[in-house]
């Protein structure tokens, strides 16, 4: 067998070795998107829902800068 021919083979096996990890790794940050992004969306929800909340309590929103810590 030819030597270049085989170092050609050789690259392209270590190639799509490597072309396999890093789809797998492409498909591992994926999930992680995914899972996150899902998990952003629940944290805005709750996040108009506590605003929704406070504002229909009576006196509307507070600022805790409004309100002095029992010692002063």
């Amino acid at each position: 067998m030819d030597p270049d021919l085989h170092a050609l083979e050789q690259r392209i096996t270590d190639l799509e070795i490597k072309l396999s990890f890093t789809e797998d790794t492409v498909e591992q940050l994926n999930a992680v998107v995914v899972r996150q992004q899902a998990q952003i969306d629940r944290l805005v929800r709750e996040l108009v829902e506590l605003r929704d909340r406070a504002a229909a309590e009576p006196g509307g929103v507070r600022s805790l800068r409004d309100e002095l810590p029992p010692h002063y």
